[in-house]
């Protein structure tokens, strides 16, 4: 199944809808402005709440939180050392690790379960120039998976924020 995520939406007060390849409404992420954190909601069409991200406040490195019904489902934080490119991990609440990696600021980049991989995130697919698609395996948690790139994509324009 694949979504249309906008490149670099993820301001905090904007919401975005994510879009299945045939330009229906899949999710809305919205991004909560009065907030002490960084705070995203996903949403499904019909507004029901379907997970929570918030940036971790207090962290060695800066890392993401994503909770479903108030539960920790995952954090997301990019790995200590990576010499060759970037790479973001997300443990999950039942011990599984996550592993992101390939090239995360152009977009071209998988989440692999184990050793398999789960999504792949592309901008190769869609024409539209500010997009990026993403392409997840059938029988996956659709929104935990969106919800990983949304971290992986608002954690790397911090680190290049700190950086600039």
């Amino acid at each position: 199944m694949k979504f249309l995520m906008r490149d670099r939406m993820f301001s905090i007060g904007d919401d975005h809808w994510i879009t299945t390849e045939h330009g229906e409404k899949a999710f809305l992420v919205d991004g909560k402005v009065l907030r002490i954190s960084d705070t995203f909601e996903l949403k499904d069409p019909s507004g029901v709440k379907v997970a929570v991200i918030k940036k971790k406040l207090v962290s060695v490195r800066d890392a993401m939180k994503i909770e479903r019904d108030g539960e920790t489902l995952a954090t997301v934080k990019k790995k200590l050392f990576t010499p060759f490119r970037d790479k973001y991990e997300a443990h999950l609440a039942d011990g599984r690790e996550l592993e992101v990696h390939g090239n995360i600021l152009d977009h071209e980049f998988d989440i692999e379960d184990g050793g398999h991989r789960v999504a792949r995130i592309s901008r190769k697919w869609f024409s539209i120039r500010d997009a990026y698609g993403i392409d997840i395996e059938d029988g996956q948690d659709v929104s935990l998976l969106l919800c990983v790139a949304v971290c992986v994509d608002h954690l790397q324009r911090l680190e290049h924020e700190h950086e600039g």
